[in-house]
């Protein structure tokens, strides 16, 4: 079983956007708003079937994901 760790979150309500450390690896998890746009989706490369996409306020990524990489 895969742990997260809650990193930080820019809402006051317990809502989205939040940021989560996948505990024994260097990735980020992020939760956030579903990307549906169609422009946007457009301009992406290289999507993968099993990928999706969230926006984040870009402060949440400097306020909570810049951190000192594992050993």
């Amino acid at each position: 079983m895969t742990h997260l760790r809650f990193l930080g979150t820019t809402s006051d309500n317990g809502d989205c956007p939040t940021l989560y450390e996948v505990e024994g690896t260097t990735d980020i998890l992020v939760q956030g708003n579903r990307v549906t746009d169609p422009e946007q989706l457009g301009q992406l490369r290289d999507v993968k079937d099993s990928e999706t996409f969230v926006l984040v306020p870009r402060d949440l990524l400097v306020r909570f994901a810049p951190r000192t990489p594992h050993p």
